[in-house]
Formats: structure tokens, sequence, C-alpha cells
């Protein structure tokens, strides 16, 4: 009989590891049948965009799993998902996770702080320590299974022999994480983000095997959540395969052309990073004042490209430095905003559909500037100069119940930490240092190479376009036992 797989995309960066990858297709030309969840909006839309023999796509159903979440012991559910982001084990650096714990501090009334924090507190203290804790944490959580359950007319109809998702039940996945556990069905999860092992740490569900990009993220998930080695695959990171590849990009002129950029002056693009903690308006104030006048060694100017929270209606900061980023663009000549197109549904912008922009934006810059963004590896592969620019707000968001925390501090963050030890880029704290740092790469764009590649062979393995073939056998492999 064919064996069946459901994978769940749940996130655009999940589409790209699983439909712009050779993750899938590989899978197909198995004989494998793959049922992909995603979007209830989006699901006839992709099925049209990416027609092949023997995959189908179905509804997530994410509105029937908030509507668990918000009306089934709403209180409890939350303060178990609370604890499984930050519950994870010391062994391994828990800098992301602690700032998580000061933010929810910090954005709730003093009521929530003596009923839910300081109780939560003392069990973080007992996770962080013991691993008997940190499982009896996953074994409380699965008595949130519905039943009848979400996904059950799914699992009815076409008797999956695995379950795949893109995280271990950290998001809504862990319902059907849950009903495959509670049926027998072996399950899997792929970790898409750089940041995903250090800062979400124990699972939602009970989940028997993962693929990961490398050793160090294999560490994390061994060390800071219990898993069973021999169960973690080092498979690389499929996304990045039509990096290596050069399939998505789009040639110089016609990509200078889209965003009305002069062939003649050096690039520097800028990509938004952590505005969850903290603005960025000060970095691209920074970099648009440099390029506009002509300080740097080289004639330069500004690409921008925007968050996806920075197109989100709450809370309005976000929406507020969008429409201040706009006005940038207006004020000083040289400074250009891409504008992205949302996919729709609940993956809004940058849902995956943006590969061709994110490959030209990083083979063409001459540097490229950040917040310690994931794409600092992305731009490692291309082997793009890189700026980590933490140029603080000097009240932060300044809005009531927003927590901020200094870009200052963040250097530390276990992701952020390793592009630091690895020397792959410079930091700059000040309009000087970003200066300075600018001028080293415009005026030799090879220093600190060597560092980059060996930056990107330590966080991604493998460098030769086969991590999507890589994965998807050993996808087979856990499929036929």
């Amino acid at each position: 009989m064919t064996k069946k797989i459901f994978i769940s995309a749940d996130h655009g960066m999940a589409i790209i590891y699983f439909l712009q990858s050779d993750v899938i297709p590989t899978l197909l030309n198995a004989g494998v049948e793959v049922i992909l969840l995603t979007d209830d909006a989006l699901a006839s839309q992709l099925a049209s965009r990416f027609p092949q023999p023997g995959l189908t796509f179905e509804g997530l159903r994410l509105k029937q799993a908030n509507d668990y979440a918000r009306k089934v012991a709403p209180r409890l559910q939350w303060l178990l998902a609370y604890l499984r982001r930050v519950g994870g084990s010391n062994r391994i650096n828990t800098e992301a996770m602690d700032s998580h714990i000061w933010e929810v501090w910090a954005e709730n009334s003093w009521k929530f702080r003596l009923g839910i924090w300081i109780p939560s507190a003392l069990m973080i203290l007992l996770l962080r320590n013991f691993r008997w804790a940190r499982k009896l944490l996953v074994r409380m959580q699965n008595r949130f299974t519905p039943d009848p359950g979400i996904y059950t007319d799914l699992f009815d109809k076409y008797q999956p022999d695995l379950v795949i998702t893109s995280t271990p039940g950290w998001r809504m996945d862990r319902y059907l994480l849950r009903e495959s556990a509670r049926r027998g069905i072996p399950n899997m999860t792929v970790i898409v983000g750089w940041d995903n092992s250090s800062s979400y740490n124990i699972s939602g569900a009970d989940v028997q095997w993962a693929t990961c990009w490398s050793q160090l993220q294999k560490d994390e998930l061994v060390l800071g959540s219990d898993w069973d080695p021999a169960h973690v695959h080092i498979g690389g990171i499929p996304s990045y395969d039509g990096y290596f590849r050069k399939q998505w990009l789009m040639p110089r002129e016609e990509y200078f052309k889209l965003h009305n950029l002069d062939s003649n002056r050096k690039l520097i693009s800028y990509a938004s990073s952590f505005v969850h903690f903290a603005p960025n308006y000060p970095n691209i104030e920074a970099l648009a004042k440099l390029v506009s006048s002509d300080s740097l060694a080289e004639p330069s100017q500004l690409l921008i490209r925007l968050h996806p929270s920075h197109f989100q209606d709450k809370p309005k900061i976000f929406a507020e430095e969008r429409a201040r980023v706009f006005d940038l663009e207006k004020k000083y000549p040289h400074v250009h905003v891409v504008q992205p197109k949302p996919l729709g549904g609940s993956l809004g912008y940058y849902g995956g559909e943006d590969m061709d922009e994110k490959a030209s934006m990083l083979a063409y810059s001459d540097v490229f500037v950040t917040v310690y963004s994931t794409m600092v590896v992305e731009a490692a592969v291309h082997d793009t100069p890189i700026v980590a620019a933490v140029i603080d707000s000097p009240n932060g968001w300044n809005h009531p119940r927003k927590f901020s925390l200094s870009l200052k501090e963040i250097g530390d963050w276990p992701t952020h930490k390793r592009f630091r030890d690895a020397k792959a880029g410079r930091v700059a704290a000040t309009e000087a240092e970003l200066r300075e740092a600018l001028n080293l790469y415009l005026k030799d764009r090879t220093i600190d190479s060597a560092e980059r590649r060996k930056f990107i062979e330590d966080e991604i393995t493998f460098t030769d376009g086969t991590s999507g073939k890589r994965t998807a056998e050993f996808i087979l492999k856990v499929l036929h036992g």
C-alpha cells in the first residue's frame, strides 16, 4: 500500500522549507503520497501554485485550534505554553528564554505578576534543573487534546503513516501532533528557523523524531529539551538550497530597475529585525543619513526591507515605525524601501513568495546590515559583508505595557553570540561605528570572507544544495522503519 504523510506548514518559512526545496519532490518520487496542511485560506491557492501528482492540500483549521486554546481552560493552556517556552534546561544558553520571562513580567498587571508570574518562576526553576519536570510538563499538555479531534476526519480519510510539523508543538501544530500521538502514529518535527532550538524549548506534544540544521542545533535539542540524540538528524536547511543553486537570482539590471536603484552606486541593504523588542528606526535613520550625505568611502544607496510585523495593525507602534521609514524614503535621496505583497491568510507578508527578492538583495548588496537577523546566515551564504547594527532608541518603544530591550544587551543570545564569536561580521552600536564598519567593507568586501565561510559551515552544515534531498531521505528512512 502507498505510504502517506501529513505535513503541517503553518508558517511562510515552512512553505519554503517543504514546497520550494527538494523535500516534497523527493518524497513524491519515492512513491509517497503527501497531504500538506496549511492555512485554510491559502490551501487552494497553493494547490494551484504547486500542482504535483500525489500532493494534496488541506486546511489546517487554525480557527478551530485557536478557539480550543481560547475556550478550554485558556489560562492553564497559556501557562503550559509559557512554561514550555522558557523552561528549557540550563545546560544550554538561556539568554533568549530569560528575555521572554521579563517580557511577560513587563507587559502584564501586578495582579498577573503576583498570581501567575511569581508562582511560575518557581516552576521554571524546576524545569531548568530537572529532566523529570520537563517530561512531566509534556505529559500535562497531553490532557489538552480535543475530543473529538480537530483533525479526526482527516486522519480517518487519509490514514497517514507519519505526521511532520515545522515545530515540535510550539505553535498550533501541537493539537495535530497530540492527535497523532494518541492514535499511535509516528511523528516528526523539522527545525525551520535558525534560533528555534534555543528560543523555544520543551515540546508541546510527544514527538519522536527531529531533523535540524547542524550539530549546534542538535546539541540545543538534546541538552536543552532532552531529545534522544539517536532520533535527531542533521540534514542542513533545505530552504537555502536554492541560494546555492542560484535558482532564485534575478539579473542584476532587472533587480536594480525593480527598486529604482542606481547601478553606479554601492548598495547597502538593511533587513529589519528584532522589532518585537526594540525599534529599528535609529539604525535605519543613521543609514539613511550616511548614504544621503555621501560621507561613506564610496557613493552608496540604501535598500530597506521591513519586517512582517511592520504590517500588523496591532500594536500600532509597528505600523507607525513603518510609516516613519516610508517618510525617510521621501526625505532622503538614495533611500528605497522594499514593498512586499502579502501572501494572504495567516501567513501575511514574506510568506515564502519573495525568495527571488531576498536572493537578489543579498547577492547584489555590497554590505548587508541587520540586528542579528537569521538573514546574517543567508548573507554569509552569499559571501556578502555583514554589519549587526545595534543603535538604541533612548526610550525603547516608549509605549505602556510594551516591553523594550536594549539592542546592546542582546549580543549574548545564543545565535547572536555565535555570530559574534565567529567574527563573521562587525557590530556597530553608534553611528560612528556604523560608518567605520561600512567603509571597511566598501573598500574591501573580501574582509572576513573566510570567517563567513566557516560560519555557514558551522551553522547549516551542508553547502552543496543537497539539504532537501538529505532531509527527505531521512524522512523516508523513518517512514519505512
